[in-house]
This record gives C-alpha cells, sequence and structure tokens, in this order.
C-alpha cells in the first residue's frame, strides 16, 4: 500500500527518502556503503542528485568531481529545478505501480535521472554553455539511451517510464504532468530549420514507440496510442491511434495520471 503524501500535513519528500534509505540500509548490508554514499552522507537533494548524476556520467574526459560541482552551480543557481526534480519524483511514485517508495526513481530509475541531466543540460544551454550542454547530451545518450537535445524546454511532473529509445528535437516543448513510455520520438519532419518539433500540452499520455513529428500541438489530456505516428494536431482530450494516427474518441480522464494504455473511449 502506498503512503498517502497528498493527505498528510507538511510532507517533505527529501525526509521521506532518507527515512527509506535508512531502512534499505540496514535490511541489506551489502548496499549499505552504496546508499550511504549515494543518500545518506548528504544534506540535501540537491546534493544527492548531483552525485548519482555525476557519477553515472563521468568519463575519462569528465571527472565525477567535476561534474558534481558544475551540477551543484546549476541547481543552486535556479531553484526551479529543485523543484521540478520534487515533481517529477511524485509523478513517478503516483503513476507508476512499481514505484512504491520516493527514493526508488532517484536511486534506480534511468527515466529519472535522464530528464533531470536534460533539465540541467538545458541550463547550461541557455546560460551560452552550449558546447558542454552538446557534449553530456551525448553522454546521457550512451548512458540512458535517450537523446535529448539541450534546447528542448520541459515542464514539471514529467514521468518518462523506461526511457530507451526516447529522441527529444530541438524545439519541442512539453508541458507539466505529462506521462511518456520507452521508445517515443518527439522529432521534426523533412529537413527545414527553425521552429520543427511538436508541443505537448499538459496532461498528456504518450505510448510506447510512439512518434509525434514536426511542428505540431497536442492538446492537453490527449491520449497517444503506443505505435501510433502523429503528424497531424491533436485536439484536447482526445484519443489517436494508428500510423497514420486518427481520432478514437474523446478522453475522459486524466491520461497522464491514470496511465491507462488501452483505446476505449468516451463519446
Amino acid at each position: 500500500m502506498k503512503k498517502d503524501h497528498l493527505n498528510t500535513p507538511n510532507f517533505d519528500v527529501w525526509q521521506a527518502i532518507r527515512e527509506e534509505t535508512e531502512a534499505a540500509a540496514a535490511a541489506e548490508p551489502l548496499l549499505a556503503s552504496f546508499l550511504h554514499q549515494t543518500v545518506l552522507r548528504h544534506s540535501t537533494i540537491d546534493s544527492v542528485l548531483a552525485y548519482h548524476l555525476s557519477s553515472k556520467l563521468s568519463s575519462a574526459i569528465m571527472d565525477a568531481r567535476a561534474l558534481f560541482e558544475m551540477y551543484i552551480q546549476a541547481l543552486s543557481s535556479d531553484s526551479s529545478i529543485t523543484e521540478a526534480v520534487k515533481l517529477d519524483l511524485l509523478a513517478c511514485y503516483e503513476r507508476d505501480p512499481a514505484c512504491d517508495e520516493y527514493s526508488l526513481p532517484l536511486l534506480y530509475f534511468k527515466g529519472f535521472h535522464a530528464i533531470q541531466a536534460h533539465r540541467i543540460n538545458h541550463w547550461l544551454y541557455t546560460c551560452g554553455r552550449k558546447t558542454l550542454a552538446y557534449f553530456l547530451q551525448n553522454r546521457s545518450s550512451e548512458v540512458f539511451g535517450v537523446d535529448i537535445h539541450p534546447a528542448a524546454r520541459f515542464g514539471s511532473g514529467l514521468m518518462l517510464d523506461h526511457a530507451t529509445g526516447f529522441v527529444v528535437g530541438e524545439t519541442a516543448v512539453l508541458g507539466n504532468n505529462i506521462s511518456i513510455l520507452h521508445g517515443v520520438t518527439l522529432g521534426g519532419s523533412g529537413k527545414e530549420s527553425g521552429d520543427r518539433h511538436p508541443k505537448v500540452g499538459d496532461g498528456v499520455m504518450i505510448g510506447a514507440n510512439a512518434s509525434v513529428l514536426g511542428n505540431i500541438r497536442i492538446g492537453e489530456n490527449a491520449k497517444i496510442g503506443a505505435g501510433s505516428v502523429v503528424v497531424a494536431e491533436v485536439q484536447p482530450h482526445t484519443t489517436v491511434v494508428g500510423v497514420p494516427a486518427k481520432p478514437a474518441g474523446k478522453v475522459a480522464c486524466n491520461p497522464a495520471a491514470e496511465m491507462d494504455q488501452s483505446i476505449g473511449f468516451v463519446i
């Protein structure tokens, strides 16, 4: 049974993560050192995230310490990144039935890691440090199996489930409270330059291996069926499916929150 943080006054997700990690370290001594280094010796969620990402994305060219310091700089310079991190954690907990602890995405879910790495890459890109942003985009692609252009703009409350094969183009924009499964492409169509990638509204769910192509709008609370190829605008509260995707009816719920993969609909 999952905890109900929504009805818990003064709920602190960082405190919940620490308590879960302490219990995990006691239950599994073989991982006690890992859990201490990754979570328990840190005083903030920013420090945990910076340590975890720098450990995963370090290389012979860029060592973990240099990455850690850069990540801390980004997180301390823009508090909106930390707020988005927390909302992404809660999104994973609320929507993924396999996620029964708040600490799991932070420790083990590469979709969560990929989104947070992108948030910092985007900060670097907008600060004019494009060379470093591109370098870290490449490292994220190698490590997490995703390819997200650092210029792409992401809202908060995002859940990227499994992550493998997720591709996002330069001018894509994602709103808030969106759920996306593996193999999804938010890409361009043709070789035109300029604004050429999708704009995804709040509350949208995109099924596995779907492709959304071109500078098109996906309306709020829309549902895109698995394997669909979307090349035209999708109206709000609408389910689309197929190749090319066609409307299959109206969505009667919040698809990103419900995570219902069926194509059942209400006219």
